[in-house]
């Protein structure tokens, strides 16, 4: 590990006990902080999640999130009816810019998320999480109120798989976190780049582009990297993390989509082939399956001619 990443660590990785609540309010003042729940079908975890964060984080006691929306990308169960009766604002994907039809993928709700909030830190929190604790939310957000010199903070977690402590996080260990030692190894020191509970402030995030698909956790930790260096970014241990684990084939589509988005910030010009083929049984044999990888990405937020309006206005 590069000598710059362990300094790194000792100054920029934090526990959630680091910042307690009574702090955070004191040091929020006028910051306004939207949390941003990308879902898909996740009508069993959604209501939980956005229970949690209004019972905890958003009252007259502890008024730390003011804003705290369920960016449904398209669901087909009654994700966004227990979202909004547990008192989350939903919006749909494609009410957003509807003059730009969506895509599928992840990283294009969290794109669209930016013009349907309004908060000058955003945080971003998975909706498949299970034993949801509010400390995701004010762990990752913390910083962000209490030291202008951070933009972005990442939290780090346990990722258990099944009964197995520390083995979740498959395609972290065997396909981003040896993409970014090798290539870019100022953010080696991340214990879960790809994970999906992270903040930023606005100002940062609009500067971005993203990829539409699973690479954009990847893709965003890199272009931070390189817009605003390695001393703004931060990261902050917030416990286990239980969710909803992929199959393997799944997984394989994701490592794609990472491999797909590293490779292009690599090197802008030839792209590998954008497609990725698996095999399953029938009773004919292996079938090939071909799956198309990701290859869109967003531009940043403030190229947009409604987002740079509204912003104006």
């Amino acid at each position: 590990m590069l000598d710059e990443v362990e300094r790194w660590l000792a100054r920029r990785s934090w526990s959630v006990a680091d910042r307690p609540l009574d702090r955070l309010l004191a040091a929020k003042q006028n910051t306004t902080v939207s949390v941003v729940l990308p879902a898909l079908n996740e009508e069993a975890t959604v209501g939980e999640i956005v229970t949690v964060i209004r019972d905890e984080l958003m009252t007259d006691a502890v008024p730390l999130v003011d804003e705290l929306v369920v960016m449904d990308s398209g669901s087909t169960d009654r994700t966004a009816l227990v979202a909004r009766e547990a008192g989350a604002r939903v919006v749909h994907r494609d009410t957003v810019l509807p003059r730009l039809p969506a895509v599928p993928g992840k990283g294009e709700v969290l794109w669209r998320s930016l013009l349907a909030t309004g908060g000058d830190v955003v945080c971003f929190v998975d909706a498949d999480l299970r034993e949801f604790s509010a400390d995701f939310v004010s762990g990752i957000v913390g910083p962000l109120l209490t030291d202008p010199g951070v933009q972005f903070v990442k939290a780090m977690y346990d990722r258990p798989y099944g009964s197995e402590p520390g083995q979740g996080g498959r395609v972290t260990e065997l396909v981003a976190r040896p993409l970014l030692n090798l290539h870019w190894p100022q953010l080696a020191g991340f214990v879960q780049p790809l994970g999906g509970e992270y903040a930023a402030r606005r100002s940062l995030l609009e500067q971005l582009p993203f990829p539409v698909g699973y690479g954009v956790e990847l893709g965003l930790l890199v272009d931070a990297l390189n817009l605003v260096g390695m001393d703004a970014l931060a990261q902050v241990d917030v416990g286990t993390r239980l969710h909803r684990h992929q199959d393997g084939q799944a997984l394989g589509r994701m490592a794609a989509t990472i491999y797909r988005t590293a490779q292009l910030r690599l090197a802008r010009g030839h792209l590998v082939r954008p497609a990725l083929t698996q095999f399953e049984r029938s009773a004919q044999g292996f079938v090939p399956r071909t799956h198309p990888v990701d290859t869109e990405e967003r531009p940043p937020m403030r190229e947009i001619g409604e987002y740079a309006a509204r912003r104006a206005a």
